[in-house]
């Protein structure tokens, strides 16, 4: 598919990168006052790397876990790569300047400690780059003996999960694209314009809940006649009418600008090889 996105520039890229690396950070520091225990080598299972978790955004509220890939298919997490010298030393020294100024927003505290790193002495930045070598050195081993646990059907599972996400990014990315482009919008089905329509002449009771109102609602739906229906039938046909011209027309202005991605491919010549998905030939067998 063919997507027109808005290129970043370099600068504001790299702020971005940091600031994600900065919510790593914090999210460890909010979720642990204490270091990870060290590895085990003695242990059979997959280990976890002596670095902070990367867990949530940076605000004052409470971090909230998602589950990996990995843990969706019922596996460990995979082992975290260190953070790099640079991130070490934000770490350390996030508290010491959050304490200093309690008011201080998160964008300051970056440029403040990009700055500070900028004139950091060389035996601090020598020290953090023995540990980073260090943790490198265990993850490196730790993600080796992980990968080889992996069974060939868990690989595969994992995949697909990845291609999930990416295929759920790129339809998010199109509805943001059609919204932006003003796609007319498709009007209201018949019942739909009745329940709204119910809203305002039987609202929902103080005591009933939302669920129970929309229950009792479509019942009464069901329970009409054709005629009863047929009002509410009338503004839907007539609607969808002038929705059919308006998107014949938009589409036919997209496809000269290029945009065929956001066009129905029944309206195309050649439309676009659906994506193939691959089944899981392993666990089928």
């Amino acid at each position: 598919m063919i997507y027109t996105t808005t290129l970043l520039s370099a600068r504001g890229s790299l702020f971005g990168s940091l600031m994600s690396k900065v919510r790593q950070v914090v999210a460890k520091e909010q979720a642990s006052g204490s270091a990870p225990p060290p590895p085990n080598d003695t242990d059979n299972r997959p280990l976890t790397p002596n670095r902070p978790l990367a867990a949530a955004g940076i605000s004052h509220s409470p971090a909230v876990q998602s589950k990996t890939l990995e843990e969706q298919v019922g596996l460990p997490p995979r082992p975290k790569k260190p953070l790099t010298p640079y991130f070490r030393f934000m770490r350390e020294q996030r508290p010491k300047l959050v304490a200093a100024n309690p008011k201080i927003t998160t964008i300051e505290v970056v440029r403040q400690l990009s700055k500070s790193w900028s004139d950091a002495d060389a035996k601090l930045k020598d020290r953090l780059q023995a540990e980073y070598k260090k943790d490198q050195e265990i993850y490196i081993d730790q993600r080796t003996k992980y990968d080889a646990r992996l069974t060939d059907d868990q690989r595969a599972e994992i995949k697909q999960l990845k291609q999930d996400l990416v295929d759920a990014k790129e339809r998010r990315q199109l509805r943001k694209r059609v919204k932006e482009l003003g796609r007319p919008k498709k009007p209201a089905s018949a019942f739909l314009r009745f329940i709204a329509s119910e809203r305002t002449n039987s609202p929902q009771d103080p005591k009933q809940t939302y669920r129970d109102w929309h229950q009792k609602t479509t019942a009464k739906w069901s329970r009409f006649t054709d005629s009863e229906k047929e009002s509410y039938m009338q503004e839907s046909r007539k609607e969808l009418e002038i929705y059919r011209k308006a998107i014949s027309v938009w589409e036919e202005k997209m496809i000269r600008l290029g945009h065929i991605d956001v066009v129905r491919h029944g309206n195309l010549i050649d439309p676009p090889e659906p994506k193939s998905r691959k089944s899981h030939v392993a666990k089928e067998k």
